[in-house]
């Protein structure tokens, strides 16, 4: 019964861009494991600049000590996972620079990773971003956009609980 008062109410959550660039469909990503979605449900974004924020209020539960990648969790439980580029981990954290660590409470817009889109493009097979709800099981997912989008502020995502 108490459950019902305080319990959690955020079961419809709007997930803005973490990066701006053009939007990619999962399917068209250069990579098995997110194109067939074994990762999870979401997007890509082809980033415009390097740098990624917090795309919703989250609590940041890992940071990969390469700081090519970086999860986050919301309060409902949402489970988001922003890897940038695509084989950037033989990058060793090279052109990487992580802002959060883990444990570490965002908002939208706070930064999280600045990163060196050229050498990225030198070093890595993709710049190709992948945005993905690991948890996607449990919610349903609809892409908002599907051209370009603005970090922090285009909606990207909207997850409601399944």
């Amino acid at each position: 019964m108490l459950k019902g008062l305080f319990g959690n109410k955020e079961t419809d959550v709007y997930i803005k861009a973490p990066a701006t660039g053009k939007v990619v469909s999962l399917e068209e990503v250069p990579d098995p494991t997110f194109s067939q979605k074994m990762m999870g449900e979401g997007v890509a974004i082809e980033p415009a600049e390097g740098k990624v924020v917090a795309p919703m209020d989250a609590e940041i539960v890992q940071v990969f000590p390469t700081k090519h990648a970086i999860g986050l969790k919301s309060k409902s439980g949402i489970e988001l996972l922003i890897h940038i580029g695509l084989e950037t981990v033989g990058m060793n954290g090279e052109g990487f620079e992580a802002h959060v660590k883990q444990g570490d409470k965002v908002k939208v817009g706070d930064p999280l990773v600045s990163f060196d889109l050229d050498l990225i493009k030198q070093k890595a097979s993709s710049t190709v971003t992948p945005v993905i709800i690991t948890n996607s099981d449990q919610y349903s997912v609809e892409i908002l956009q599907e051209e370009s989008v603005t970090a922090a502020s285009t909606e990207l995502l909207h997850v409601t609980k399944a």
